[in-house]
């Protein structure tokens, strides 16, 4: 049985690096997950960064998590290729034990303006997921994931998203992050125990964990309540601690568990020392968890089958709705303006369901994609 790795998302960011570099310093971090796909604002790798990552690759200890893919876009653009061509390209040059990307579709016209938002959960995208998530496994040629997202529009969204996850990731034998944040915001945002919610995963596909931070919301339309945001911006709740305490040993396939932050939450000498204070604590969890994990060996998640690719899925009435989607959240003067919107839209009486989108998740949507729509700032 393979030990669990205590990992770090480690980017080309300084503030990551420095509060990060402790921790390589005293040989505690034992793999990194890496956005290979944030490269856009770095044209070249510097040297010391490209034997890193080789360095890693090399003791099968280097991930690789995607953010900008938008596996599921109606319309398949030239940038989700130039994306493929890219990692197929980065695959040659460096060894990833897996590659993941996040469940959802980018809003934005430009690739790296946009929010990731959810999809409906029907056979159209169910066929358009699979042949992204085939597309990227003949790139990359090694294990495959999905990770489980924060965002739902609605609570019978949040019960049906495991097993969609589930049925997404089999024709490549692939498996699923599991992000505990995630996790902990659905459960607040929608008042759902863990006990429940995490029985809705198939637990037996989680390959890697994800522990992070976050951020909270005052809610306009519901005076009083606080929505939890995944913004990656602050240390690790105890929460989410205790999630991660509870999940470990419910994992048999689980090799990674990985700390996330952004670089813009790591900007104070606090903060980076609150950071490495949180790895060790979770390098602790993992430590007390060893000798409750079965003694059996990992499975692989490699494809088993070779599928032949020929078009990609295309729905032009998906696509469509995504357009005027994107157009409505982005170009509303607020969230009520966006409701009222959406219920004359062509999204109205469809899949979408947008009658049974609950009002907060509305008004927090309508906020993430502001927040998005000129690329990635801070809150």
């Amino acid at each position: 049985m393979s030990k669990i790795l205590a990992s770090v998302a480690c980017n080309l960011d300084t503030n990551i690096l420095q509060a990060v570099l402790p921790l390589f310093q005293s040989e505690k971090v034992q793999a990194i997950e890496w956005s290979f796909d944030v490269l856009y604002n770095h044209p070249k790798i510097p040297r010391w960064f490209v034997e890193l990552l080789v360095a890693f690759g090399n003791q099968n200890r280097l991930i690789g998590h995607g953010i900008f893919f938008s596996l599921f876009s109606g319309k398949w653009s030239a940038a989700q290729q130039d994306w493929l061509d890219h990692l197929k390209k980065i695959s040659g040059n460096f060894h990833f034990d897996h590659i993941t990307e996040h469940f959802g579709f980018m809003t934005g016209e430009n690739f790296h303006k946009g929010a990731p938002i959810g999809v409906p959960l029907t056979a159209v995208t169910l066929a358009i997921g699979r042949d992204r998530l085939q597309r990227i496994s003949e790139a990359c040629n090694c294990p495959v994931g999905l990770e489980n997202l924060a965002f739902s529009y609605s609570l019978e969204e949040v019960k049906r998203h495991g097993d969609f996850l589930s049925q997404l990731v089999e024709p490549v034998n692939g498996f699923i992050i599991l992000d505990l944040h995630n996790l902990y915001c659905q459960m607040h945002n929608f008042d759902v125990e863990y006990k429940e919610i995490i029985k809705l995963y198939p637990l037996d596909l989680v390959r890697e964990i994800h522990i992070s931070g976050g951020s909270w919301e005052d809610s306009e339309v519901v005076k009083g309540k606080k929505i939890r945001r995944d913004t990656h911006d602050d240390a690790v709740p105890d929460a989410v601690f205790q999630l991660l305490d509870q999940t470990i040993e419910k994992c048999p396939n689980l090799k990674f568990v990985v700390l996330e932050q952004i670089g813009f939450g790591l900007e104070t000498p606090e903060s980076k020392i609150q950071f490495q204070k949180d790895f060790i604590k979770m390098d602790g969890i993992i430590k007390q968890k060893k000798d409750l994990l079965p003694n059996i060996k990992k499975k692989s998640f490699l494809a088993e089958n070779s599928i032949p690719l020929g078009k990609p899925l295309e729905d032009k009435i998906l696509h469509d709705q995504q357009i005027e989607l994107s157009e409505i959240l982005e170009n509303s003067k607020n969230y009520v303006d966006a409701q009222n919107r959406l219920k004359s839209s062509t999204l109205a009486k469809t899949a979408w369901e947008i009658e049974k989108w609950e009002p907060t998740m509305i008004e927090t949507v309508f906020q993430i994609v502001q927040k998005w729509k000129h690329g990635f700032v801070r809150k």
